[in-house]
């Protein structure tokens, strides 16, 4: 029997890759995905024409307590900045490409998963 952790992990892995299919039919290219450091986690790592993109994927079952993209809080965003941070000193891509944050959010309707795609959601300054 699976526990709640290893359920939660498994949607997870299944939204990520619902969104990475998205993002690939969008145009985008793959790099990395679930890169962590302490402070967080960045979902998927994409190039779109010469950008990195950062993409933070969201899912909610219900909007009944706000939408997915609702859920990037400030926190997270901050979060999210260490991560690529990190990232690109980890990765030796300091200033070599232009980078920026996206969201996917993801809902289901009628069964099918709904898409939501916001680019350049925030930004580092």
């Amino acid at each position: 029997m699976l526990t709640k952790i290893t359920k939660a992990v498994t949607k997870g892995a299944a939204t990520e890759s619902m969104a990475l299919k998205y993002l690939e039919t969008q145009g985008l290219t793959f790099v990395e995905k679930n890169f962590r450091i302490k402070q967080g986690e960045l979902d998927l790592i994409m190039m779109d024409s010469g950008t990195l993109v950062f993409i933070e994927v969201r899912y909610r079952k219900s909007s009944k307590y706000g939408s997915p993209e609702e859920t990037v809080t400030f926190q997270k965003q901050k979060k999210l900045l260490q991560a690529a941070t990190a990232y690109l000193q980890n990765r030796g891509l300091t200033d070599r490409y232009p980078c920026r944050f996206d969201v996917v959010a993801i809902t289901p309707i009628a069964q099918k998963p709904s898409f939501s795609w916001y680019k350049d959601a925030f930004s580092a300054f």
